[in-house]
Order: structure tokens, then sequence, then C-alpha cells
């Protein structure tokens, strides 16, 4: 009978997280998934139509980026600058890609020369995100998420 006792009294005490709600349990459960995600990147990154989403990562960034730059390239190509003295120097551009694709400026890391020999340089980085194609945002887990980039505009007059 005393073993009997005792054997009830350790699944008694063992047998506490039996009592504990089905909602405490999911609560736990949504805890420790949310911080095994890795909330600085993404799984998918933004893709423009000619992008292939089958591809691995690291080329899904490469195509986003080239084409983001060769979009800024084709922009630029339309202007002429006349400069004072050469520029030979990189301006990142920080820029969101929202969940629902449209893309903002957030900011330009500006330049002294560059500024002062182009000061509408900044507008006209800013009115070329503007006419950016059309892009699908960054998905995290399968759902479309805000998304922030930094890019270099290697700016050289050679």
């Amino acid at each position: 009978m005393r073993k009997l006792g005792i054997f009830c009294l350790l699944c008694f005490f063992v047998s506490c997280d039996w009592f504990s709600s089905r909602e405490a349990k999911t609560q736990k459960l949504v805890e420790k998934e949310l911080q095994a995600i890795d909330w600085n990147d993404v799984d998918q990154y933004p893709l423009f139509e000619d992008c292939d989403e089958t591809v691995s990562k690291s080329a899904q960034r490469e195509c986003f980026e080239n084409t983001l730059l060769l979009h800024f390239s084709m922009t630029l190509q339309d202007f002429e600058f006349v400069l004072d003295e050469k520029i030979d120097e990189s301006i990142y551009v920080d820029f969101l890609v929202d969940k629902d694709g449209r893309m903002t400026v957030l900011d330009i890391e500006e330049h002294g020369v560059l500024k002062e020999q182009i000061p509408e340089f900044n507008g006209i980085i800013t009115q070329s995100f503007k006419s950016v194609p059309k892009v699908a945002p960054a998905l995290k887990r399968g759902i479309p998420v805000n998304a922030k980039f930094r890019i270099p505009l290697v700016f050289n007059d050679k």
C-alpha cells in the first residue's frame, strides 16, 4: 500500500504539465518559434519579373540588385552632367521595399564633391525609384514583408 501511495504521489508531481491548458502550451510553442526566427533576413528577396524565384537566395539578391543598378544606369544616361573636377566616389542609397512591392528612398548618403557639383543628383535618384519596374515583395515564411536595403552607386568620371 505504501508503494502504491508513493507511486500515486510521484505521478501527481510529474503530471503537472498535463493540467496546463492548450492555450498555454500553444503560447510556449509560439514564443519558442519566434525566438528561432532570424528577423534580420528574408527567405526570398524582392524579385523583378525577369528574376527566377527558384534559384538560391544569393542569386535572387544578385538579380534584384543588378536589375535595380541597371535601371539607375539607364536613368543616369539620360542626363548630361557638367563637372568642374573629376569625381570618383560611391554613394549609398538606403531604401525600403514594402510588403506591397512599393519602393521608397529612406536616405542617400551625400558626399561633398558630388553634392557641390551635382546638387540635383539626389532628386534624380529619388525620381528614378518611382519608375522602377514592378517588384514582388520580400517573403518571410511565405508572407510578404517590408525589407530595407542599401546599394552602392559608384560614380566615376573617367
